[in-house]
């Protein structure tokens, strides 16, 4: 049996997620000869440690009733240089304008020798390559399956089940807010302003809706696809970028009657273009899916076109993709 000992730097909804998947997964991760031992969390008011490993229950029990965990003053960074343990799940909020505290979490770590599991799309958005470099030059893995997609597989889709295939292009929905936007206007024969409103009011738009419907959420995601599948060294401000904001329902309907639907695609091609914008999707189509779900089709070379479905949000969902990669980095085989 292999123990490792983990930090939670991050404790909202996603964080959270991870802590009740590790006590959902415990006998199974056992069985897959893990042992992982949550030895500190952080949030966004400090931390709690406990190097013996820390009660989960207690910890969502005290998220729920105080608002925090804390009871140290340290941010996430100072755990993660503090505190001994092996592997750091960074779920810190995404912040792709600067990368935020996730940026200088995932360098700490990086810098210890630990290994990272991370949704937060943020600091791989503005410095893969560098991130990447420095967890090889410290010997640490480094994996991000949840960033892209949520509980949708696809990096290690295509970089471990597909090896061997050349891959032209990854195109797809890749955010589950505007879909859902997209999808309720033509059900409801509303405008883009009254099912904003909605989803905000369902939490599934953030109150500041902006990196959803302006397509930097998608941007973000597809930067990282464009390092990780084809090796390139782009930022987000290599995505060429259109959102929702004005799409109306007249514009969905006459598409509609044409059986067609527009769906915010975003889309990477082995030449070097990415892209983030309205397209037109033929109603049916893989393409075409509706409410929150996400959808990628990769185009390769041996396999024809590959496409996958999933939920790209929700804490449980981002967390499963989280475990699956703590679950790659140390199975025992």
């Amino acid at each position: 049996m292999k123990t490792v000992k983990a930090s939670i730097i991050g404790f909202g909804s996603i964080g959270q997620g991870v802590a009740r998947v590790l006590l959902m997964k415990k006998d199974y991760l056992e069985k897959e000869g893990i042992d992982i031992k949550v030895v500190a969390i952080a949030d966004s008011k400090g931390a709690v440690i406990d190097e013996n490993g820390l009660d989960l229950e207690k910890c969502l029990d005290m998220k729920a009733e105080k608002g925090t965990i804390a009871e140290k003053k340290m941010t996430g960074a100072e755990v993660i240089e503090q505190v001994d343990h092996d592997l750091v799940i960074e779920v810190s909020p995404t912040d792709v304008i600067t990368g935020g505290a996730g940026l200088l979490n995932m360098q700490t770590a990086f810098e210890k020798g630990l290994d990272v599991v991370t949704s937060n799309k943020g600091p791989l958005t503005l410095k893969f390559k560098e991130l990447n470099e420095l967890a090889d030059k410290n010997v640490c893995d480094f994996r991000y399956e949840a960033t892209v997609g949520g509980a949708m597989p696809i990096i290690n889709l295509t970089k471990e089940v597909m090896a061997g295939n050349e891959i032209a292009s990854i195109k797809g929905i890749f955010n589950g807010t505007c879909n859902y936007i997209l999808t309720r206007m033509l059900e409801e024969k509303s405008s883009y302003s009254e099912i904003l409103t909605e989803a905000v009011d369902l939490g599934i738009a953030e109150t500041d809706p902006t990196y959803d419907v302006e397509g930097i959420d998608a941007a973000g995601k597809i930067v990282i696809l464009a390092n990780t599948v084809f090796g390139m060294n782009k930022t987000i401000n290599d995505v060429d970028r259109t959102g929702i904001t004005q799409i109306t329902y007249e514009a969905l309907e006459i598409c509609s009657k044409n059986g067609k639907t527009i769906k915010l695609i975003g889309e990477v091609k082995k030449n070097g273009s990415l892209t983030v914008s309205p397209r037109l999707v033929p109603i049916g189509h893989p393409l075409s899916v509706s409410g929150t779900l996400n959808v990628a089709s990769i185009q390769t070379d041996l396999a024809g076109e590959i496409t996958v479905t999933g939920r790209g949000a929700g804490s449980i969902e981002t967390a499963s993709a989280i475990l699956s990669d703590i679950i790659s980095i140390y199975k025992e085989y």
